[in-house]
């Protein structure tokens, strides 16, 4: 008996019947409804994306009898013809076999003959790049100036290696890759015309594992059918075919990681060995659902609608993952992801991976530290989580960034604010919690990224019981992330749980660190370029031989620098 492949059998016959592409497709219709079709295509795209398949639908639409649109009539000879691969005017030629000058040149022997039924005479070359220098010189002026009867459709998965001049020539569109969803609902529907019952979950697989190619979907999807006996598609059979890994052993890892419990993490790790895994799929899984996590905790709603997981479970791994935790874990995971083929062991490489994504945490406690504060150093580690930092041998000093008080008192009573030093803790911070040390505060909090960038552009209001006021330039970046960790290391630092105000100044901007460090970077600049234009040097330069300062070039010199 004979069987047809499905990516044979469910081929597009007609536009509408396309999946995707709606960009080339949108442009071909209007070319042929407005009659301003172009003498050569060219169309890109990587493999299986419906490159040969436009190509054929086209000459359809140029050669049917019916008369030349964007929807060929399909049951005309010729458009039965071209469907059945047996039309004479349409020369369908694979350069990847046929890459020789003379091949070209044989090809094009009947270029000026007239076509013998069709109104066109169409050469479509797929893989286009094969061909040779030569075959590509011979190709030029044929392909530049064709007669009015030849259309020329090229095909290819690598334009780069086409010449410019081949290029100049052609109208390209670039085909894109599908999306999983687009994949999952067409072979959906193929299965729905084939009367097979199937899992969603498992179109889904293969329309992951088919990396944006609808024919190798539907290649999958026959070999499927074969390895489960064409009754049924079930996500357990496509998860065994595709050496997938199981979902619910990627969401427990989730969930033991949120705990931050090394010990659980690798037991757990331990356990998955009794399973054979693909230590590099089950990465890839994870990264995936940490990513898919980090888009629901900012979005509040899923990012895929057709995502596999559900919104209780994300909303849970949501809440119990911080997002800074969330992107630390995924660039752990792609980092280790990529170097886990060159470990020896992958089974000790994957807990290796774990282990980093919880012992570099942010507020981790390094094994081996005392825990006791650095004395003398720049920045001292940052303390775990919930707890205060120590009071004794920080040795913290407003340094260089120091801003002026009088300055930052002002613009704290401008808005009304008490400066109230608060009520001491248990664990008092060694600064006094008042405007004019601001600046300092900031360093000794171990800030970085967002969070501390929005410390810079605020400055301190004043402290009334658990309340704490910042008044915030208005031309500082705020998110809910970078304010959260603000609230979380001021309630470090002071010992207790505040709950921090954020009010964005409503006329003059506030004296901020980051402004007052603006102001003397442009006061230094000011400095060495009155400097630079008063030097005896460089003042006879410019008398004598017409030399010109360009202010924007100076820079201030520093030591720190150099």
């Amino acid at each position: 008996m004979s069987y047809t492949a499905l990516a044979r059998k469910w081929r597009p016959r007609t536009f509408a019947e396309m999946s995707g592409q709606e960009h080339v497709l949108r442009a071909l219709t209007n070319a042929l409804d407005a009659g301003r079709v172009h003498h050569a295509f060219l169309f890109t795209g990587t493999r299986g994306v419906g490159k040969t398949t436009v190509a054929r639908i086209f000459a359809k639409c140029l050669n049917c009898e019916q008369g030349i649109s964007a929807t060929p009539c399909g049951v005309c000879p010729t458009c039965t013809d071209i469907d059945g691969g047996r039309f004479p005017d349409l020369l369908e030629v694979d350069a990847a076999s046929r890459t020789k000058v003379e091949d070209t040149r044989d090809l094009l022997e009947n270029v000026q003959y007239l076509p013998a039924r069709g109104r066109y005479k169409i050469y479509l070359i797929d893989e286009v790049h094969m061909l040779s220098t030569h075959s590509f010189n011979a190709l030029l002026k044929t392909l530049e100036e064709p007669p009015p009867h030849v259309k020329f459709l090229l095909a290819t998965t690598d334009p780069q290696r086409l010449p410019v001049t081949v290029l100049s020539r052609c109208l390209q569109f670039n085909l894109k890759r599908l999306p999983v969803s687009l994949i999952q609902a067409r072979l959906a529907w193929i299965l729905e015309q084939e009367g097979v019952a199937f899992e969603p979950a498992a179109l889904r697989l293969i329309a992951t594992a088919a990396d944006g190619s609808l024919r190798d979907a539907l290649s999958l999807l026959d070999q499927l059918l074969a390895f489960g006996g064409a009754r049924e598609v079930r996500e357990a059979e496509a998860r065994a075919m595709l050496g997938t890994v199981d979902r619910s052993q990627v969401l427990q890892l989730a969930r033991l990681l949120a705990t931050q419990d090394v010990a659980q993490v690798l037991d757990y790790a331990r356990q998955l060995e009794q399973f054979s895994p693909d230590y590099v799929q089950m990465l890839d899984a994870l990264v995936s659902l940490l990513a898919r996590v980090a888009l629901y905790q900012a979005a509040g709603q899923p990012y895929d609608e057709d995502d596999d997981v559900s919104a209780e479970t994300m909303a849970e791994l949501a809440a119990a993952i911080s997002p800074e935790d969330l992107q630390l874990y995924w660039q752990v995971g792609v980092l280790a992801r990529r170097d886990l083929p060159l470990a020896g062991d992958q089974r000790s490489g994957f807990a290796l991976a774990l282990l980093r994504m919880l012992a570099f945490r942010p507020g981790s406690e390094p094994a081996g530290e005392g825990g006791g504060a650095a004395s003398g150093g720049a920045s001292a580690r940052p303390a775990s989580r919930g707890v205060a930092p120590a009071a004794s041998g920080t040795g913290i000093s407003a340094g260089a960034h120091q801003r002026p008080a009088a300055a930052i008192d002002a613009a704290a009573a401008g808005a009304g604010i008490a400066a109230v030093a608060p009520q001491r803790a248990a664990t008092s911070p060694v600064l006094e919690f008042i405007p004019a040390n601001w600046s300092a505060i900031i360093d000794a909090l171990g800030l970085g990224g967002a969070a501390r960038q929005l410390a810079a552009n605020c400055a301190l209001g004043g402290r009334q019981g658990y309340k704490v006021k910042l008044l915030v330039d208005a031309r500082a970046t705020r998110t809910a992330g970078s304010e959260a960790k603000l609230t979380d290391a001021l309630s470090r630092y002071l010992g207790e749980k505040v709950q921090v105000v954020f009010e964005t100044a409503a006329a003059e901007p506030p004296v901020t660190p980051a402004r007052e460090l603006q102001r003397q970077d442009e006061e230094r600049l000011a400095q060495a370029r009155a400097a630079l234009a008063s030097d005896p040097n460089i003042q006879a330069m410019q008398r004598h031989l017409g030399a010109t300062i360009f202010p924007d070039s100076v820079r201030p010199y520093s030591t720190e620098e150099n």
